[in-house]
């Protein structure tokens, strides 16, 4: 039995994690899982990602990758067939839509169709400003800053 949580009290308490709680929301979703076609997802480097998606059948022009922000969608739309009688159909030929949820920075840098897989190269390049970077220590005197004396009440003698 699963139960469905409700995230709404994290989202008023909390600043900037929305991305997160909106990643948790999706994934406690029930969804029907379609596991077609397969796909593998690889590791390649330090910050190199490959996903290759079995697309047997399909032709180049027939496939369609789309990147949208955080958001990689591998579509494939058979074109239409001649007129021609099966007496069996084995070889799925069927029109599907696979999404993959990609971190921040990670793009797409390339994409290849070999003997029916499709490679598609992601690579996440963190911005400059984002990097850890070093700070110099000032072996200098702190500037000095002016002191405000408060005048003390005169007293009579």
């Amino acid at each position: 039995m699963r139960t469905n949580l409700d995230f709404s009290p994290l989202f008023r308490s909390s600043v900037g994690f929305d991305r997160i709680l909106n990643a948790l929301e999706t994934a406690s979703r029930v969804e029907a899982i379609d596991n077609w076609p397969p796909y593998d997802i690889v590791k390649s480097g330090e910050d190199d990602y490959r996903i290759a998606v079995a697309v047997a059948g399909f032709s180049q022009d027939e496939l369609t990758i789309t990147q949208e922000q955080n958001m990689l969608v591998v579509s494939g739309q058979k074109a239409n067939a001649e007129d021609v009688q099966y007496l069996h159909r084995g070889i799925a030929g069927r029109s599907f839509q696979r999404r993959f949820e990609l971190a921040d920075h990670v793009k797409v840098v390339g994409a290849g169709l070999v003997n029916g897989l499709l490679t598609i190269d992601l690579k996440r390049e963190i911005p400059e400003e984002m990097k850890p970077r070093k700070i110099e220590i000032a072996t200098d005197t702190l500037p000095m800053t002016q002191t405000k004396q408060i005048e003390a009440e005169k007293q009579a003698a």
